[in-house]
């Protein structure tokens, strides 16, 4: 476990509530717990929770499984593990007498996978789910780098993606393969993946439609324009895709950029609305 991983780690335990959380799981073991159970033995709301289970996730300290349609947590004795070998080698000068090597105390778990990769799940909405959330997913892809899971999906989905959308992405080097229009029904099912983030890029003030999931993933609007509303020249066309492009890479970069680990639900809103206020290009 590196310095990086180590602090990643501390940080997201810099939170009463995860803590606890955290212990209690711990007490659980391998079997681990239910998160309608966590809920009511915490105390703490469902879209709370949410939130303070995907920090723990993305730090490496617990891992989620789905048994039918209840998600199941469980402690990663593997992240704790290396957490308490790094303090064990780093303060006690590699003496374990000293601090009775408590890396020994974690269960030595060689069932646990590890190839599992924590990460918040994020749902980029727009109407028809052919050219801006497309976009968004496939650059948070990229630039999330596996800490982040992109989905989208629209009210309405188009039959395709729009196809100067895909040649954008593909001129710029983006997988495109596994990109297509899909309704947000998808998301709703038991089977779905759960959502940290929903970030809808509905022009709203021209009345488009964009679903409400509740309130158990932070939300977050960042509205552009729709190109497919443009009925300029195809250089105009292709300029405007370029720009919506720039503005929602420069957005997805800021907010993956975003220190989870130390900010609550509520700081983490309004940093997503705050981003959702920049670069937002002009439709002609």
């Amino acid at each position: 476990m590196d310095s990086n991983d180590v602090a990643h780690a501390f940080a997201a335990l810099a939170q009463p509530t995860r803590v606890r959380l955290l212990r209690l799981l711990a007490a659980a073991g391998e079997s681990g717990v239910g998160a309608g159970e966590v809920a009511a033995r915490l105390a703490v709301p469902a879209s709370t929770l949410s939130f303070h289970l995907a920090a723990l996730e993305q730090a490496g300290l617990i891992q989620a499984s789905r048994q039918g349609r209840q998600a199941i947590y469980a402690v990663r004795f593997a992240g704790l593990r290396g957490l308490l070998s790094f303090l064990n080698e780093t303060y006690c000068a590699g003496r374990p007498e000293l601090c009775a090597d408590l890396a020994r105390l974690i269960p030595d778990n060689d069932t646990e996978e590890p190839v599992m990769t924590p990460g918040f799940n994020v749902l980029f909405l727009c109407t028809r789910n052919s050219a801006r959330s497309i976009m968004a997913e496939a650059i948070l892809e990229r630039v999330g780098k596996g800490k982040f899971h992109a989905y989208s999906a629209g009210s309405d989905p188009a039959a395709k993606p729009m196809p100067e959308v895909i040649a954008k992405l593909n001129a710029l080097g983006h997988d495109t393969g596994r990109l297509r229009c899909k309704s947000w029904h998808e998301f709703m099912g038991p089977s779905a993946p759960r959502l940290d983030f929903i970030i809808a890029l509905c022009d709203t003030p021209e009345g488009q439609d964009c679903p409400d999931f509740g309130d158990k993933a932070v939300t977050g609007a960042w509205p552009l324009p729709d190109p497919a509303k443009f009925r300029g020249a195809p250089v105009e066309r292709e300029l405007l895709i370029g720009e919506l492009y720039g503005g929602l890479r420069r957005r997805i970069e800021i907010f993956c950029a975003l220190p989870f680990a130390t900010l609550d639900r509520m700081a983490v809103k309004a940093r997503l609305d705050e981003i959702g206020g920049n670069g937002v290009p002009a439709l002609a």
